[in-house]
């Protein structure tokens, strides 16, 4: 649903459907089009894939080999006065996360 705003167009998100961002290959981009919030991960990273692969998100160069099974889904709820809308957000999994399992691991032996 789009609504205009002093002159802009600004697109609204209902409250059942987020935005989807992805880091892939050190660039960052966004599906065009919102997302039901409470998808699963298996969809996210399906519908990233294939958005990767056909080079339909902004700002990430299509790959047709493109692999997300091992990327991280995250879900933030929205933030009044900083974001109005859900936001979904894929990443690949870091070093930290392991070295922090690790970490905590070492310290219970």
């Amino acid at each position: 649903m789009d609504q205009v705003f002093e002159g802009q167009m600004v697109r609204v998100i209902p409250p059942h459907q987020a935005r989807v961002e992805v880091t892939y290959r050190r660039a960052h981009g966004e599906l065009p089009d919102a997302v039901t919030f409470d998808a699963s991960d298996e969809e996210i990273r399906g519908w990233l894939t294939e958005a990767i692969r056909t080079g339909g998100i902004p700002g990430i160069a299509a790959d047709p080999t493109v692999n997300l099974n091992d990327y991280v889904v995250d879900r933030f709820a929205p933030v009044p006065g900083v974001r109005e809308h859900n936001l979904i957000q894929t990443r690949p999994k870091t070093e930290f996360g392991r070295c922090l399992i690790t970490l905590v691991n070492s310290r219970t032996v």
